[in-house]
C-alpha cells in the first residue's frame, strides 16, 4: 500500500492518502496507517506540485513516528474524556430521573423554625431557622452539597445531605434562584471556615424562584473579562456581586454618618426641588424640559433653595441629585450624580473650610468606628487611612507657583478658548498663569504629589458663579478680583468639594446678575433674602459619589452610583 504526502496542498483529518487527496504531513499518515501495516507501507512525500513524490528520509520517518505516537495519545485522551462525559451525563440523567421520585416534606414533629435575617443569625445558633435568600456560591460533592446565602444583609454557608441533596430542585439548582432554607445553625467545626462563623445543616428547603442554567446561566452573562459596556447593560446584575454591593452598602454607611454628623451641629435636613426655572452654574449645561408649557431644568445645584431656609430653620442640609448636561467622558464626572449641599449663616470665609473639614472627617470617623462598615471599607481599600487634621491650605495664586515650579503645563488656548496646535498638530503646552482655569488633570497631578486633602481657595472672579463674594481688596490694588471660593481636592480623586461666601449685599447681587447677562426677575426669591434681613453665609456641594470613590479606592465614579448616567447611557 503505498500513501501519498503533500506538505503544501495536502490536509490531514479530511485527507485520504491517495494521489488525488494526499495528508499533508507525514506524522498524521503514520497515525493513520494501522499499527501492524506502518511496516509494510510505502510512503511517498513532496514539499509541493512542483517536485517529484519520494520516499521520505530515514531520519524524517523516525520523527515522523514519534509525532504520530502524541497523536494516538491525544486521540485516547480525547476518546477517554468523551467516554467520561458521556458517563457523566448518563449519571446526571439517572440522578435527574432518580430525584424525580423524591418528595420532601417538613418534618412536624420538628421544633418551628424562627424566621430570620442572616444578618441575625448569631442569636440563634443552635436553633432551628428559616431564611430566604439567593443562590450566591454553590459546590456539589454528590452526596453533599455546600451552598452561600445572600439575602442583603449577610452570606451564610448551607450544607444539605441526605435527601435534601437528592431531589430534582436539588440535582437543578442553578445560581442566583432564590430559595427558603429551613434547618439547624451550627458552629462551624474546628480548622473550617464559614461566614459568620456558622452553618446551616438544612432539613427542608424550596426553590421560590428558579434562575437559568445552559446559556443563559448567570455565569455566562458576566464574568470578570467582560466589556465594561456589557457590564453597564447588565448592571443589575452587576450589582449582585460583592464588591459592587460592598460599595453600595458603604455608601449607605456614609450618607448615614454625614446626617448624623449634621444633627450633632445643629443643621437641619430639607428637600428642595429638582424641576426648577433658574440656574446656579451656568446654561450651557442646564438640561432643559418643557414644564407645562414653560421652560424649566434639572437642577444643577439646590444652593439657592437652601439659603432660603436659614432665616427659619438656621444652617441646613440636603442630599439631592443634581444634573449637568456636560458632555464628559472622565471617570469622575456623571450627568446625575448625588449632591451633599449645606448652607450657613453668620459665618467668615474661615469658617466654612474649618466646618467642611469637621463634618467629612467626623462622618469618615463615624464609618470606621463602626465594626461592619470598617469591615467593608477594609475589604474595598485596605490601605485607607482617616486624613490627618487640618487640612492643608493652598491659595490660587500659590497653585499656580507650585505647578509652575514642578513643571507641569496645561494646553494653551486661543482668544476663543480653543486649544492651541503646533505644525504637527499637537497641542502647544504652556506654563500656567494667573486668570487660567486649572485643568482636572493638573490638579489632580499636584494633590497626588503632595499627597494629602488640599483646600484650593481664592478663584479669580471670571472663573466662578455670579453669587460668590469677592476678597476684600486694598485700597489702590489692582490685578484680578478674588473670591472667597474653595475647591476641596483629594488624592486620587481631585475635587470633591467645591464652596465659597455667598454675595450677601443686594446691589452687588443684582450687579452681578447684569455682568453674567442674566434676567434678575426669575430671581426674585432669592434676590429678597437681601432685602429682608441680610447676613454673611456661605456653604458648600460635595460630590457624594467622588467621596466614596476616595474611600473605597474605585477608579471611576462611575461604580459609586446605583445606575450610573453618562452622556449616552441612560439605561438600564
Amino acid at each position: 500500500m503505498t500513501v501519498y504526502v503533500d506538505q503544501t496542498s495536502g490536509v490531514d483529518a479530511a485527507g485520504r492518502g491517495t494521489i488525488d487527496l494526499p495528508y499533508h504531513t507525514l506524522a498524521y499518515a503514520i497515525f493513520s496507517t494501522p499499527a501492524t501495516a506502518v511496516e509494510t507501507t510505502q510512503y511517498q512525500i513532496r514539499k509541493g506540485p512542483e517536485v517529484q513524490y519520494d520516499a521520505p528520509t530515514q531520519s524524517a520517518t523516525k520523527k515522523a513516528k514519534k509525532d504520530a505516537q502524541g497523536l494516538e495519545k491525544k486521540r485516547l485522551k480525547a476518546e477517554a474524556e468523551e467516554k467520561e462525559a458521556r458517563e457523566r451525563q448518563e449519571k446526571r440523567e439517572k440522578r435527574l430521573e432518580e430525584s424525580k421520585k423524591i418528595v420532601l416534606a417538613e418534618d412536624p414533629s420538628l421544633p418551628a423554625p424562627i424566621k430570620s435575617k442572616i444578618v441575625r443569625l448569631a442569636n440563634h445558633r443552635d436553633k432551628r431557622v428559616r431564611v430566604c435568600g439567593w443562590v450566591h456560591r454553590k459546590r456539589d460533592q454528590q452526596e453533599i452539597m455546600f451552598v452561600v446565602l445572600r439575602d442583603g444583609t449577610g452570606y451564610l454557608q448551607a450544607v444539605f445531605t441526605g435527601h435534601t441533596n437528592k431531589t430534582y430542585d436539588a440535582v437543578t439548582l442553578q445560581l442566583e434562584a432564590a430559595v427558603e432554607l429551613t434547618g439547624t445553625l451550627k458552629l462551624v467545626p474546628e480548622g473550617q471556615k464559614a461566614p459568620g462563623g456558622h452553618e446551616l445543616v438544612v432539613d427542608y428547603w424550596k426553590v421560590l424562584g428558579p434562575a437559568p442554567g445552559g446559556d443563559d446561566a448567570f455565569t455566562n452573562k458576566l464574568n470578570e473579562q467582560s466589556d465594561p459596556s456589557i457590564l453597564a447593560d447588565n448592571r443589575h446584575l452587576v450589582l449582585r456581586g460583592e464588591t459592587a454591593s460592598n460599595v453600595l452598602r458603604l455608601r449607605a454607611a456614609l450618607l448615614c454618618a454625614f446626617r448624623s454628623t449634621y444633627v450633632e451641629h445643629d443643621v437641619i435636613e430639607v428637600t428642595p426641588p429638582c424641576l426648577v426655572q433658574t440656574q446656579v452654574e451656568g446654561g450651557a449645561t442646564l438640561f432643559k424640559l418643557d414644564y407645562y408649557g414653560q421652560p424649566a431644568f434639572l437642577t444643577q445645584s439646590s444652593q439657592l433653595y437652601l439659603e432660603t431656609c436659614l432665616p427659619s430653620l438656621g444652617d441646613v442640609f440636603c442630599i439631592q441629585e443634581s444634573f449637568r448636561a456636560e458632555n464628559s467622558h472622565t471617570r469622575r464626572h456623571l450627568s446625575e450624580y448625588t449632591h451633599l449641599e449645606a448652607e450657613l449663616a453668620f459665618i467668615n470665609f474661615d469658617d466654612l473650610m474649618t466646618h467642611i473639614e469637621a463634618v467629612i472627617c467626623e462622618s469618615v470617623g463615624k464609618v470606621l468606628a463602626n465594626p461592619a462598615t470598617a469591615a467593608l471599607v477594609k475589604t474595598l481599600n485596605p490601605n485607607f487611612t482617616a486624613p490627618d487634621r487640618p487640612f492643608k491650605r493652598m491659595s490660587y495664586s500659590d497653585a499656580i507657583a507650585w505647578l509652575n515650579e514642578h513643571g507641569i503645563l496645561h494646553e494653551a488656548e486661543d482668544a476663543e478658548g480653543n486649544a492651541v496646535k503646533d505644525a504637527d498638530g499637537k497641542p502647544v503646552m504652556v506654563p500656567h498663569a494667573i486668570g487660567d482655569d486649572i485643568a482636572e488633570a493638573a490638579e489632580r497631578q499636584m494633590t497626588d504629589i503632595i499627597g494629602q486633602p488640599i483646600f484650593l481657595y481664592g478663584f479669580p472672579a471670571e472663573l466662578k458663579a455670579f453669587y460668590m463674594q469677592k476678597m476684600p481688596r486694598k485700597e489702590g490694588e489692582a490685578g484680578p478680583v478674588f473670591t472667597e471660593s474653595c475647591d476641596l481636592l483629594m488624592p486620587n480623586v481631585g475635587e470633591i468639594v467645591g464652596g465659597s461666601m455667598r454675595i450677601a449685599d443686594g446691589p452687588e447681587l443684582l450687579a452681578a446678575y447684569g455682568r453674567e447677562g442674566i434676567d434678575p426677575k426669575p430671581y426674585y426669591w432669592y434676590t429678597d433674602m437681601r432685602k429682608y434681613g441680610t447676613c454673611q453665609h456661605g456653604g458648600y456641594g460635595l460630590g457624594v459619589e467622588r467621596l466614596l470613590a476616595w474611600m473605597a479606592n474605585r477608579y471611576t465614579i462611575r461604580e459609586c452610583s446605583l445606575y450610573p448616567r453618562w452622556p449616552g447611557r441612560a439605561t438600564p
